[in-house]
């Protein structure tokens, strides 16, 4: 069975930092580009950052770029998002995901549609 589990979220205070895990299980994504999202309370999910097969190259939304850094460890099947200057408007849940496409393609995929293996999600909560 196929799984991504999250962890490493929690309650923060702005300008705070948390750093998220992503563990694969299942299978070996070494050949897929891996991204981060966020979900807030009535709003639709939104690109955060993806990274590219080989760790290569990276992609962040306009809203984190500059306070959050993603990176994998092919070896250990995790992805990492490592996020600084933490914000209130940063609170949802987060969500890991592995690309459609095992290829090792260097497009990095921005879309929900693009991806889908799909972890449960792990809320990040961060007060003002």
């Amino acid at each position: 069975q196929v799984q991504l589990v999250e962890s490493g979220g929690g309650l923060v205070q702005a300008g705070g930092s948390l750093r998220l895990s992503c563990a694969a299980s299942g299978r070996t994504f070494s050949n897929n580009a891996m991204g981060w999202f966020r979900q807030a309370p009535g709003k639709e999910r939104e690109f955060v950052a993806a990274i590219s097969w080989n760790g290569g190259s990276t992609y962040y939304g306009d809203s984190v770029k500059g306070r959050f850094t993603i990176s994998r460890d092919n070896a250990k099947n995790t992805v990492y998002l490592q996020m600084n200057s933490l914000k209130a408007e940063d609170t949802a849940v987060y969500y890991c995901a592995a690309d459609k496409d095992n290829s090792g393609r260097l497009k990095i995929p921005r879309w929900v549609y693009e991806y889908d293996y799909w972890g449960q999600g792990t809320q990040v909560t961060v007060s003002s």
